[in-house]
């Protein structure tokens, strides 16, 4: 790693702090104050209260990144997808220069399921970055168009109509394709 003359780091990618990170959110929950934490964890100030509350940078392009603060919850979408936590954490496995299947070992997960991770969502010079990981899963994941039942309205009527009647979801789906609507239900 890189020194400046007065024997300090320069900024930048490092070791992991995922171990500092998980001490220092525990000491906050237990009632310290931040100055505290940071002492004892052996971090700057400045780093303990950018992890509590977040901050949003420009990056060189202009368009602001934003960190969110380490001490909400991330949102737990399905066990089937990685959280946000495993990306960081298979970051740090990457940056070991561990093998793909030694990571997908120790997180639990199919040697697979960790290529196509590392694979799709690289940012353009290669570098898997766990945070723009997960804004890209984000993206991919999200939908913006509205079911069948909510666009069409002879079907949401013809499957009210079934439903009041007691039938099952089973026998209204097999009973659909014999009933010929004015319009498509793609």
């Amino acid at each position: 790693m890189t020194k400046i003359q007065n024997d300090r780091k320069l900024p930048g990618p490092g070791a992991p702090l995922t171990a500092e990170r998980d001490l220092y959110l525990r000491l906050m929950a237990q009632g310290m104050s931040n100055s505290q934490a940071c002492r004892t964890v052996g971090i700057n100030r400045r780093t303990g209260t950018r992890w509590r509350y977040g901050r949003t940078i420009t990056n060189r392009a202009g368009l602001p990144w934003i960190y969110l603060p380490i001490a909400t919850k991330p949102v737990i979408i399905s066990p089937r997808f990685l959280s946000e936590t495993e990306r960081i954490t298979l970051a740090d496995l990457r940056r070991t220069d561990r093998s793909i299947r030694s990571i997908a070992a120790e997180m639990g997960r199919s040697p697979s399921t960790i290529s196509k991770e590392l694979r799709r969502n690289a940012n353009t010079a290669g570098r898997y970055e766990p945070h723009g990981a997960h804004r890209q899963a984000a993206n991919r994941r999200s939908r913006s168009r509205t079911g069948k039942l909510a666009r069409d309205t002879a079907l949401q009527e013809y499957v009210q109509d079934r439903l009041k009647k007691r039938w099952s979801p089973e026998q209204i789906c097999h009973a659909l394709p014999s009933i010929r609507f004015d319009h498509s239900f793609d």
